[in-house]
């Protein structure tokens, strides 16, 4: 293909990077022969091309007035001819779907000469009139940057003198005084005239459309959604067809499957007498779509007859968009619909049932984020009174917050930590901010297919639509129900997003369905079945193994519910908070070997017990045992309190406490200006004689208790924070020594496996001379992304990094996604270099990092053995390493 413009009849699905998703999808039911209005797609690199240059691309004017030309000629009219207009859409659509975060305009060819045409042969004055208003505002809105508030008042003023409920009481004589008010305003706002030539509108359009690429919400969107900035969008251009023109017309959006639920059958919102952007908007509150069949049977069964070949040809859930135009049933858009995480595996798994998509394609379309979601608590009903309100359970899940009823209010108020719900009477795409910001999306108007709720869906929100119950008063900040309650902002209300109810104050949660199967294994039909079987596919496909982060028997035996293979790091430092503090301040700071043999000996039978009791819980499976790493600042007496007290003691004229004295004098000695780059991990164990012997002593016995007791356990040794062969050379010594005592002493023979942590980036370049010493690696991915990048985890996130992601030098934060190109550059020379020394070297990952699903799918590629995480997020990397393994990057709820 060659050219910056195509027709429907040369594209196709498989084209969407040129044509966008809505172009390359009407293309595709264009060859499917559905009926679809002629048209064609400018494409994405004419886009592109004109972003660059702030031009139109050579050649791009001809192209559309030849592809014009087919239309018209297909139609008889030509576009805006008096008598017998041809009107056009001008459409944005990008690679992927960005639900009404770009601009759209309708009715182009419409003018003071052609709306008379339009009238007569519609014998609709008032459809053409209503007509005329829509492109006006839309134009004067999109193209030539009139505040869209200013004509809504002046909608709102108009009816109001009617005495009219809604736009459909307005009669032809209103729609025309209405247009001259808006040509008015544009003039006013601009300066300029509402253009009269169709052939200028087309062009103004067009190049609105590819402005709206850049324009703030939908630059937000691509951030939060990471869709990259370069794509561009692709426009289409369409004639007409009216849902507006009396009752046997109407505008509808409608799913193949509850993209809420994942039930089968047809779901979705019909608007009689309405074209598609007021069911969108929810101006209007729709009527559900099984009411179609009684109003016109024919456009419904022809409508469901269309709904099944798209599902069959796409072989998942479609959103589809369509307008009956007196009787006549026209197909305006398909896409593969966004749903929630319920819908996504239930769906998942009814496909593969029904033979459309095998098991590994059902996997590939469910996520580790969707699976997040699902196990996050729901509401006690049991627990709650009456609702306030009622409303369409628009996306599922529980949130609690304080309302707030305008988005630049929820962004200020979230800023601060506190937890919001954006209340609307229906949002906008200027809303996303506050949507994005806020825990939930309440709006008293609109339906499942309403841009609250298709938005709210694509990024896992709570949300409640179409609460009619409620009386939204965004200027006086507040809702009022039925029976006369108010709900003023900053009051706390409770939004169920599964069964569409709206509480006062807090409600109590309760664990979700979900997360008592993860915890018991038990199970029932719908999405927890739905999600068992998904994991037990998973854990058949993966090959990486998933281990936890686990310092406690508790929270081993808790990961080993959550399908955990074994403990990748068990924190030995956060076995000596507490009483035990005291113990490992006084063998840091005492000169005296004595003391220090007294305080380690005091510590070995803890150690021991704090070992034993995790072995037990993860019998038979690798535990990953970390020496000691504390920053010192972590476990010495706060300098700044301790030369208070002694001034105040001295200012008083008494006699310091000599423990006090000598605390402060050992402190000072000690000091360091950065803590996590000085004296922790291994440097420690080679500085505080003891202390390695210590717990490798205490490790080794709880081997031989374990063993004893007729356990299998498997505690390997890892050392922390090494940056040269040396350091783990010398340490590795000493663990054989005690590992050879031990075995002498009990008769029972102690291996332990010793490997270190790579945590930077000198020992990551490094890594074949470490892999001398080391039998195992594992990447601590959270120091080694502060080392790589030069930041203070704990300073620089508050600091700048909100920042950094706007401007978009982060596409997330690399603390939460391995950053590939540095610190994940740094992992791949690793491992290679640290297998060419020794090919059966075992590595891992044991940050944060190893429950995150994207980057699962990097050390899945990068050749890894195992990931570690917390406890919870086990299941999360079970089923994105199976995913990496069936190599399913095209989740269909990621978009």
């Amino acid at each position: 293909m060659a050219g910056y413009v195509y027709d429907f009849t040369e594209g196709g699905r498989d084209l969407a990077v040129l044509l966008g998703g809505k172009g390359a999808n009407l293309a595709e039911m264009t060859r499917l022969g559905l009926p679809v209005p002629p048209g064609f797609i400018v494409s994405t690199e004419a886009c592109r091309a004109f972003l660059a240059s702030g031009t139109e691309p050579e050649g791009m004017s001809k192209e559309i007035s030849r592809h014009l030309s087919a239309v018209e000629s297909d139609a008889g009219r030509r576009l805006g001819q008096p008598d017998d207009p041809l009107l056009v859409s001008v459409r944005s659509g990008a690679r992927f779907s960005m639900p009404g975060m770009m601009e759209t305009v309708l009715d182009i060819g419409l003018n003071d000469d052609s709306v008379l045409g339009l009238a007569k042969v519609s014998g609709n004055e008032r459809f053409a009139w209503d007509s005329y208003r829509r492109l006006i505002q839309m134009f004067g809105s999109t193209v030539m940057s009139v505040d869209g508030a200013l004509f809504d008042r002046i909608m709102t003023r108009l009816k109001e003198l009617r005495g009219a409920s809604d736009d459909l009481h307005l009669d032809a004589a209103d729609l025309a005084e209405l247009v001259e008010a808006y040509k008015q305003l544009i003039h006013e706002e601009t300066g300029d005239h509402f253009p009269q030539s169709p052939a200028e509108q087309l062009r103004r359009a067009i190049l609105a459309v590819f402005r709206s690429w850049n324009g703030e919400r939908a630059r937000l969107y691509r951030r939060r959604e990471h869709i990259p900035d370069d794509l561009g969008t692709a426009v289409t251009v369409q004639r007409m067809v009216y849902g507006n023109l009396g009752p046997d017309s109407g505008s509808g959006v409608a799913f193949t499957r509850d993209p809420a639920t994942g039930l089968p059958g047809p779901y979705g919102d019909y608007l009689p007498n309405a074209q598609g952007e007021d069911v969108v908007a929810g101006i209007r509150n729709t009527v559900p779509l099984a009411e179609l069949e009684r109003l016109d049977p024919r456009s419904y069964h022809q409508l469901r007859d269309h709904m099944r070949t798209l599902e069959q040809h796409y072989r998942d859930l479609c959103d589809i968009e369509f307008t009956i135009e007196r009787g006549t049933l026209w197909m305006l858009q398909t896409r593969v619909g966004k749903r929630t995480a319920e819908a996504a595996f239930t769906i998942a798994a009814q496909l593969a049932e029904e033979g459309l998509i095998t098991r590994e394609e059902g996997l590939a379309r469910v996520s580790g984020a969707g699976l997040t979601r699902l196990m996050f608590p729901r509401f006690d009903t049991s627990a709650t009174g009456e609702p306030l309100a009622h409303g369409i359970p628009a996306s599922p899940g529980a949130a609690v917050g304080t309302a707030v009823f305008d988005s630049a209010e929820a962004v200020r108020r979230a800023a601060t930590s506190e937890q919001v719900i954006l209340v609307r009477e229906e949002t906008t795409p200027d809303d996303l901010p506050g949507m994005v910001a806020a825990q939930a999306v309440l709006t008293s108007r609109g339906g499942k297919t309403s841009h609250a709720a298709v938005v709210a869906r694509g990024m896992g929100k709570v949300c409640v639509c179409g609460a009619e119950e409620l009386s939204v008063d965004t200027e006086a900040r507040r809702f009022t129900t039925r029976d006369g309650t108010i709900v003023d902002q900053g009051m706390v209300i409770s939004i169920d997003g599964s069964a569409g109810a709206v509480y006062a104050g807090a409600v109590p949660l309760v664990d979700s369905a979900v997360m008592r199967y993860l915890e018991t294994g038990e199970h029932s039909a719908g999405v927890v079945e739905s999600v068992a079987g998904a994991l037990q596919l998973a854990d058949e496909v993966r090959r990486l193994e998933v281990r936890a982060n686990a310092d406690t028997p508790e929270d081993a035996a808790r990961a080993r519910r959550f399908g955990a293979q074994g403990i990748g790091l068990c924190r030995t430092e956060h076995m000596f908070l507490g009483e035990r503090r005291k113990l490992v301040e006084e063998m840091i700071l005492t000169r005296d070997d004595a003391a220090r043999d007294s305080a380690l000996d005091a510590l070995l039978p803890l150690q021991r017990q704090d070992f034993a009791g995790i072995l037990e819980a993860m019998d038979g499976l690798p535990v990953t045992i970390r020496l000691l790493d504390p920053p010192l600042h972590e476990f010495l007496p706060d300098h700044t309190d301790l030369a208070v007290r002694i001034a105040v003691t001295e200012a008083r004229g008494e006699q310091p406490n000599p423990r006090d004295a000598e605390l402060l004098a050992a402190v000072r000695r000690m000091h360091e200006d950065n803590p996590m780059l000085g004296l922790r991990g291994v440097r420690l164990g080679l500085v505080v004689p003891g202390l390695v012997a210590m717990q490798v002593r205490a490790i080794a016995e709880a081997v031989v208790e374990r063993t004893r007791a007729g356990g299998s356990p498997e505690a390997e040794i890892m050392v922390p924070l090494v940056g040269d062969v040396t350091e783990l050379r010398l340490v590795r010594e000493e663990v054989e020594q005690v590992l050879g005592e031990v075995s002498d002493e009990s008769g029972v023979p102690v291996h332990c496996p010793v490997g270190t942590m790579i945590e930077l980036p000198r020992a990551a370049l490094t890594a074949g001379r470490i892999a001398e010493e080391a039998e195992f690696f594992s990447f601590g991915t959270n120091d080694l992304t502060q080392t790589t990048w030069g930041f203070s985890r704990d300073d620089v996130e508050a600091a700048f990094f909100s920042a950094y992601l706007d401007k978009g030098v982060f596409a997330a934060s690399p603390f939460e996604t391995i950053d590939r190109e540095g610190v994940g550059r740094l992992v791949g020379i690793a491992v290679a270099e640290g297998r060419a020394a020794r090919p059966d070297l075992k590595i891992g990952v044991c940050g944060e990092h190893g429950g995150d699903p994207v980057s699962v799918h990097f050390f899945h590629a990068t050749g890894l053995d195992y990931v570690s995480c917390s406890p919870f997020r086990v299941p999360i990397a079970r089923l994105e390493a199976g995913r990496a393994a069936g190599a399913g990057e095209t989740s269909s709820d990621t978009r």
